[in-house]
């Protein structure tokens, strides 16, 4: 099978990593920068799970190649249209796009341009950066995809991909409910990453401070009605079971969004918190969901004014 990997940052770079250091063909599709860093000095894997340092296939945008069997998406939101551009002379009529983005709505996106059949739905579990000389770095043992057909059905092109996976130094599973994933990462995530934005704060103060976990609470509680109109099959005790899970990490954890907003980078708030609202009942009220879009809207607009 051969394989595109769009992007070989903290996330791409890793599992296209391991897919090559198992022997898969992967190509990474990447900026100029950032081949001819790997083409000098190789894919550098730094990690709890063994190191690698790895010769990799490159591509830049529009080098003419034939069509790839497996394209995984491993982009930012704010970059899918971009990308979606990027990656269309590579994609051929028995192609299969797997994207790894966090939240939901990118699917209709992709699906409206490529049609629904070549659309999987997947999501990824991993802690990783990207440093300074280009180098992945891991620190926690996690590292897990979760992928599948939108229907459920266990088609043959899963169990390919299963095949390809296995062995290849991560975990991986199909699932017949990946929707359901999909959806409880992308609460767990928007409550987490609003709730450290909108404090400014990591978790421990958050859930200490007076009314902080009832707010934490009534957030979760927001985005779990909002997720109960599109997914019905999602509990309504969700809420709570995250919030007790919230409980047990350290209290010093910061969502990945509050740190792209310390280092002053983009964030994906359409993508996560405006995607909600739209998504929501005309007549639902969500004031906290209201107030995180409003602050991180505020952020990106100062954000893009200091760059012109």
């Amino acid at each position: 099978m051969r394989v595109l990997m769009v992007g070989a940052g903290a996330v791409g770079g890793y599992f296209g990593g391991r897919l090559v250091e198992k022997g898969e063909d992967v190509t990474f599709l990447v900026r100029k920068k950032r081949q001819e860093q790997l083409e000098q000095n190789g894919l550098m894997i730094k990690s709890v799970n063994g190191n690698a340092k790895l010769k990799v296939k490159t591509l830049t945008v529009g080098q003419p190649v034939p069509a790839f069997d497996l394209i995984i998406l491993s982009v930012k939101a704010y970059h899918l249209t971009e990308t979606i551009n990027d990656i269309k002379p590579y994609v051929g009529e028995n192609s299969t796009i797997l994207p790894l983005l966090n939240g939901i709505v990118h699917i209709q996106q992709l699906q409206n341009e490529f049609g629904a059949e070549k659309i999987l739905g997947g999501l990824c579990f991993i802690e990783s950066t990207l440093n300074a000389q280009g180098e992945i770095e891991q620190y926690s043992p996690q590292h897990e995809i979760v992928y599948g057909e939108l229907n459920g059905d266990v088609t043959q092109r899963i169990l390919d991909i299963q095949a390809l996976f296995d062995g290849a130094g991560f975990d991986a599973r199909y699932s017949q409910k990946i929707r359901i994933e999909m959806w409880q990462k992308y609460i767990f995530i928007s409550a987490m990453s609003g709730m450290t934005c909108l404090m400014n704060s990591s978790i421990g103060p958050i859930l200490s401070a007076p009314y902080g976990k009832e707010m934490y609470h009534q957030l979760l509680e927001e985005i779990v009605s909002v997720a109960r109109h599109q997914e019905p099959e999602i509990p309504t005790s969700l809420a709570g079971k995250i919030l007790h899970n919230m409980e047990s990490l350290s209290p010093s954890m910061k969502s990945s969004m509050l740190r792209d907003m310390e280092k002053g980078k983009p964030v994906e708030s359409d993508h996560f918190h405006g995607a909600l609202l739209k998504m929501a009942p005309e007549d639902a009220r969500l004031p906290l969901i209201k107030a995180i879009y409003s602050k991180l809207s505020i952020y990106q607009q100062e954000l893009e004014k200091s760059r012109q």
